[in-house]
């Protein structure tokens, strides 16, 4: 019952954003066609709980060296990794001019421009195939998506990535929280009203997802760091990584946004499997 009527697809939103964030999240009410109502409802539910658990995170940041103490963690590769960070971001930040502006905007609407020129075709291709009906590839929306990111991805490779040290990764997080502006337009607190245990829901999940990563970093005794990463770059995705990152040190903030960024890589995929299986046992 759970999973019933429209629940399934609102948890399959829901997973799109705590596995990747925003984008996939968005990306999962349109393959799934998820009711207005129903998407405000999770919409709620994940503001509600993933920046409480975000905020509980920060806080603990502040105890890492503490925590880490009491697990007996080996916090020597992340003393080193600070140090090498801030040596590589020594070396190559520089002073944006309006080239470099005009250079990261011309590469990111390109590419957008492009994935949607060819999610068109595609989509209306694959349309013609009952089994691509099936997993969505007929919704150009998804495949703007994914192509997006995976162009993004394989752009990292070569030069463009020395865009980041004149500000491309913080043009982008500009843009991922004015995703995320659009995206809280559409809460309206009062629908949760009508299914107030959607919110237990959210608890009962993110609660699972603590004490899984609780008890592998038990054992495996790593830095509450890597903890904390493995949560926030899923539950909060690449705009609100860097953040818990900095708290550690500003110098780790870029490996919350790589971490954030390969759950947003991964995060459609994901959450469109999970998705198939709620959708499955509501008898879909």
């Amino acid at each position: 019952e759970t999973v019933a009527g429209d629940t399934w697809g609102g948890m399959a939103a829901l997973a799109g954003s705590w596995i990747g964030g925003g984008a996939n999240m968005m990306a999962m009410q349109v393959a799934f066609d998820v009711d207005q109502t129903t998407f405000s409802q999770f919409v709620v539910v994940d503001v509600a709980v993933g920046y409480v658990w975000m905020a509980v995170l920060i806080f603990l940041a502040n105890r890492a060296q503490a925590i880490d103490a009491r697990t007996g963690a080996d916090t020597r590769a992340i003393e080193d990794l600070k140090e090498r960070l801030a040596s590589y971001q020594k070396q190559h930040e520089r002073v944006t001019t309006l080239t470099d502006l005009m250079v990261i905007l011309a590469i990111a609407f390109g590419t957008v421009g492009l994935a949607h020129a060819v999610a068109g075709p595609a989509s209306a291709w694959f349309g013609n195939f009952e089994w691509a009906r099936q997993v969505s590839l007929h919704e150009p929306f998804v495949w703007v998506v994914v192509l997006s990111t995976f162009v993004g991805l394989g752009l990292s490779l070569t030069r463009a990535r020395a865009l980041d040290g004149a500000g491309a990764s913080k043009i982008g997080s500009l843009f991922l929280y004015i995703l995320i502006a659009c995206i809280g337009m559409q809460m309206d607190i009062g629908k949760l009203a009508d299914k107030p245990w959607l919110l237990a829901l959210g608890l009962i999940w993110i609660l699972v997802h603590i004490v899984l990563l609780a008890l592998l970093g038990k054992l495996l005794r790593v830095p509450f760091f890597y903890f904390a990463m493995g949560s926030q770059s899923n539950i909060g995705g690449p705009a609100s990584a860097p953040v818990v990152a900095s708290v550690f040190h500003p110098s780790l903030a870029p490996v919350g946004a790589l971490l954030g960024a390969l759950g947003y890589a991964t995060g459609t995929v994901a959450a469109y499997a999970v998705g198939l299986v709620l959708r499955s046992m509501a008898g879909g």
